[in-house]
This record gives structure tokens, sequence and C-alpha cells, in this order.
């Protein structure tokens, strides 16, 4: 079977060994089952004659490594591959959007899309958490000065977050009373031109978040706890030192069962919740990191098999055939 991964442009620059990336090992595991993969990068498609197509590198297995084969640089038809993995990190810019306009010019029929690119534009990581909002903690999704300075005035501590980036990127924590309130407000939303996501500071924060990991509408038995960095507050490095092992509660797994149900209804098969308390403070739909080599080392596991089964379960027979 035919396989393209659309990575980041930093994955593809540190490709090689790179076992701290989740589509190293779903790749790595791929290919040892058969399957052809090729990567590419958003800026590697294209549109002509009304048919999507990449410019893309084959990749292979060396040694238990991956790599990709630098003189294999060649234009394919997406339409070419049984199964493509849409996995570019945020920021979900204006060309990270267009990327995602590229497959609908593919026939779905022909080659099943992961997660479905429609719904990952469609669905802010940050503002469509609030389609679960009872899971939430208090939140605002605004661009006004005041609303922020009113919410902050309310729970006395407060995190903004900018709607369209990742791993902690532009994150600021603002509490009541303090000197540089309209400055961060004001950067923050650009002075009033920029929505950003509002939320009550969660005391617990301090002991980091969970990664509640999602596939199809089945909530995983392994969880990370990922724990804040230096005197950061929160998660921003991804070293072994601040991924601890987590235990889901039989309360989490009862409250975040429909999420993943209605995740699964909308085309986004794999999907990590950020939580905090029992609180949602997000959900990653884009690329969503999986952990797999910590949670292989703190549960004795190989959770890539997981991954590959169910990726490879989702592949209808028309597309095989």
């Amino acid at each position: 079977m035919n396989v393209l991964f659309i990575i980041d442009r930093i994955e593809l620059k540190y490709f090689e060994f790179n076992d701290l990336v989740t589509n190293f090992w779903i790749i790595k595991t791929l290919i040892e089952r058969g399957c052809d993969v090729s990567i590419a990068t958003i800026d590697m498609l294209g549109v002509e004659n009304s048919q999507a197509y990449v410019h893309c590198y084959q990749s292979y297995l060396k040694d238990n490594n991956i790599f990709y084969d630098k003189t294999s640089f060649a234009k394919k038809q997406v339409e070419d591959f049984q199964l493509v993995m849409f996995r570019p990190d945020p920021p979900v810019d204006l060309d990270y959007i267009n990327a995602t306009y590229v497959f609908d010019f593919v026939d779905r029929s022909k080659t099943l899309v992961m997660n479905d690119t429609v719904s990952v534009r469609n669905f802010n990581e940050k503002l469509h958490a609030k389609m679960f909002n009872d899971l939430m903690p208090e939140n605002i999704v605004t661009s006004s000065f005041n609303d922020v300075l009113n919410f902050v005035n309310r729970y006395e501590e407060i995190i903004l977050k900018p709607l369209n980036q990742c791993f902690g990127g532009g994150v600021m924590y603002l509490k009541k009373g303090d000197k540089n309130t309209a400055v961060i407000i004001n950067q923050m939303t650009q002075n009033g031109k920029r929505l950003v996501m509002v939320q009550k500071f969660i005391p617990k924060a301090v002991y980091g978040d969970k990664r509640v990991l999602f596939l199809g509408d089945q909530i995983l038995p392994y969880c990370v706890q990922k724990v804040p960095s230096g005197n950061d507050f929160k998660f921003c490095e991804h070293a072994d030192s601040n991924i601890l092992k987590a235990v889901l509660s039989d309360s989490e797994i009862e409250k975040f069962k429909p999420v993943a149900k209605k995740l699964n209804s909308m085309g986004i098969y794999m999907a990590g919740l950020d939580v905090i308390d029992e609180k949602i403070i997000e959900i990653n739909v884009t690329s969503p990191c999986y952990f797999i080599r910590e949670i292989n080392s703190h549960f004795n596991c190989h959770i890539e098999n997981n991954i590959a089964d169910f990726i490879l379960s989702k592949i209808p027979e028309s597309v095989l055939l």
C-alpha cells in the first residue's frame, strides 16, 4: 500500500532518528508492515488540471531507524496513495489553510485522508473545545480589552491563548492587579483586532496537564502527565524529565467518551485532549503527539502497533482494490 505523510517543515529537517516525534513511530511501523511511505510538507502540494499532486520523498528503514532518500524527489498524484496522513504542525495560518484546500481535489473513494482535512480546517483547537464547554474551565473567546479585564477581575488568575499556535506558543498568564495588565491584553489581542481564548487559571496546572489520547471513538488506556519546564507555568519542552506516567480516572474516562465519539463522527480520528483537574483546556487535532517513546517506556507496551492497527482498519475495501 502507498502511504503519504504530510509532515512539518522542521520535522523534515530533523527527520532521521527523531523518535520523539509521533510520525517517526507510525512511519516505521507501517514500513515494517510492508507499506511504501512517502513524505512531504505543505509547500510541496499543488493542483493541476483539477488533480491534487505532491512532490515527495521516499522513506525507508535501515538499522531500526527511518530515513528519506534525497534523490527520490518525485511528482505524484495524491490519488496514487491509498492513505494520506495529514499532520503538519500549527500555526494554522493561510498557508496551512490553503494546503487543506488541495485535498478538496482528492477523490476520497480512492484515498483516505486522516485526519480529514475539511474537519481539521473547520476545527480550531482552542475555540472549538467550547463544543464541550461544560468540560472546560470558565472561559471566553474575545478581542475586547474590557471583556478580558472584567474576566481577570472576576477570576483573579487567568490564561490567555492565541487561537492558532501549538506547544504553548504565545500563551500568557495574567493575575489581577498586575502592572502589565494593559500591555498583556493589548499585545495578545493586537489592540482589539485578534480573538484570543481566555480561561480561568486552574491551580493544579503547577503539576502539569494530562494528555488523553483518542483513536476513533475509543480512549486509549495510556496517559502521560506533561509537567512545566523550569520557571515556566506550562509544558513547553519535550524532555524525559517533563513527561511522567499518569493514570486516567474512571470519572475522566466517562466524561471524555462523548468527546471521542463526537470527534470521530467528524472525521477527526486521532486527537489528544490536554486536561487539568478533569477539565479540558484544549483539543489537539492537527498533529497530536502520542508521546510514543515515553508511553512505551512507562507502560512497557508498543502503542505504535495500536495506532497502526487502527489506521489500517479505517481504509475502505474500495481504496485497497
